[in-house]
Parts: structure tokens; C-alpha cells; sequence
């Protein structure tokens, strides 16, 4: 693979085809994206809380309404969808053909208005720029950080908000995200997450400000076994979610 290659493409091949092979288990809450079912309302309220307060939003039943949302990496549409029920104008990108025709499959049956298209933030094609941008659990598997996060801040406008959810570069996550979920749990695919390409955040914060974009929160990520469910925490050292503004 060629330098300028990296330079100019954030799509890793080899990710693409990894979850492209899963694509039909998007939408089964006990199948291989279980973990995402079980992340969901965490992430949808607090996403949904941040947007209301920036944009001073008052529309108690729709909420998000004339917000434009791009969410980049959107997989079969687990996140796109309940961004779109609470009113929305959603746009999702994904870089594998199969998860964005299981995605367009499952919000038609559903009688939901999203647009999708199989894009990178870097080749997608389009005149407008977003309010908000989702990059949910997917800068762990883009191919350059940096660039990824370029073409990002060229899609959102000024004062627009871009959350980012991932992992962290730290042992625990090693044993947590990787042997635990993976090999000993068995939550994910085995193979699912490369520790090499977790990032700690104050590297992605770094990387973010050449772009003018400025972290705004970041918060920590925990899951209780004991109730089942994940919960905003102070605790950083596995997942974590950053909210950011474009200066």
C-alpha cells in the first residue's frame, strides 16, 4: 500500500470487508452487534441531551427537528434511525455496500426517511454541510486518523458539534475490549478490534484541533454488568466519548 494511498483514502479495506461479512446481524439484538443494541440508549440520550442544549432546541416531541445529522460509519443504521425519530434530517455514510443496503432495507420497512449512500467522509460528494457529525465507534477502524478527521471538519459547519465514541489505548482496554469481549465473553467477533489502532484522548484531541475542532466534554463510558446496561462515567480508561465544536 502506497504512502500517497494513506494520505488520501481513511477506507481500511480489511475492516470493511470484516464487518460487510456480518452485515445481515445489524439489526438482531442478540446477534453479533448485540454490544451496540446494549450501547444504544446511552449514546441516542446523551447525543440528543448535547444537541438540544447547544442549539437551544424546544421541541419537546421532536426534539432534533431541521437539525441536518451525518452520521459517518452508520453500519445497518442502529444509530441513524432513532436520530431520525426524534426528528432529524439524517444522512448516513458507510464505506461497505452491504451495510448500507441493509440499512436503506430496514428504514424503508420501517417507513423512515433517512438518505444513505456508500461514502467516506473524504469521497462523499455533496453540497451542504451538517449541523452534526457521528463518528460512533468507528475511528478505531479507519485506515488514517488524521485525515479521517479532516475530511470530517470539511463536512460540518461552523459552530456544528461532532461527537466521537471509541476506545482508549490503555491496558485495561486491551484486557476488557479485546480478551474479555472477544475471546472470554465472546460479545464481539473475535478479531473485531485491533488494540494498535485505539487511541488514547488526548491524541484524538490533538489530532481534532488541527482541524478547528475543539473538544467541548469528554466523558467515560462504563458498562454494569450487574444491571446490564453501560452508563456515562468519569472512568476514561476504556471507552469514551468526546463532544467537539468547529471553530
Amino acid at each position: 500500500m502506497s504512502t500517497n494511498y494513506l494520505i488520501m483514502n481513511s477506507v481500511n479495506k480489511k475492516e470493511i470487508e470484516k464487518f460487510s461479512k456480518i452485515a445481515e446481524e445489524w439489526w438482531n439484538p442478540v446477534g453479533k452487534f448485540k454490544p451496540l443494541h446494549k450501547f444504544n440508549p446511552i449514546r441516542i440520550k446523551y447525543i440528543k441531551d448535547h444537541i438540544v442544549d447547544h442549539f437551544k432546541l424546544a421541541n419537546k416531541k421532536k426534539p432534533l427537528e431541521k437539525i441536518n445529522i451525518l452520521d459517518i460509519g452508520c453500519g445497518g443504521g442502529l444509530l441513524s434511525e432513532p436520530m431520525q425519530r426524534l426528528g432529524g434530517n439524517v444522512t448516513g455514510i458507510d464505506a461497505s455496500i452491504k451495510n448500507i443496503k441493509i440499512a436503506k432495507l430496514h428504514s424503508r420497512k420501517n417507513n423512515l426517511n433517512i438518505k444513505y449512500y456508500c461514502a467516506s467522509p473524504e469521497n462523499f460528494k455533496i453540497d451542504k454541510q451538517f449541523d452534526v457529525i457521528l463518528n460512533m465507534e468507528i475511528i478505531e477502524h479507519v485506515e488514517n486518523v488524521d485525515f479521517f478527521l479532516k475530511s470530517c471538519s470539511k463536512l460540518l459547519k461552523k459552530n456544528g458539534l461532532m461527537f466521537v465514541a471509541t476506545i482508549n489505548k490503555t491496558l485495561k482496554s486491551y484486557l476488557f475490549a479485546i480478551i474479555g469481549a472477544e475471546y472470554l465473553l465472546r460479545w464481539l467477533p473475535v478479531g473485531t478490534h485491533e488494540w494498535a489502532k485505539f487511541i488514547k484522548p488526548e491524541e484524538l484531541i490533538k489530532s481534532s484541533n488541527q482541524y478547528n475542532l475543539s473538544i467541548k466534554k469528554l466523558d467515560g463510558m462504563s458498562f454494569n454488568l450487574i444491571q446490564d446496561e453501560w452508563k456515562i462515567s468519569k472512568d476514561m480508561s476504556v471507552n469514551y466519548i468526546a463532544k467537539f465544536i468547529k471553530n
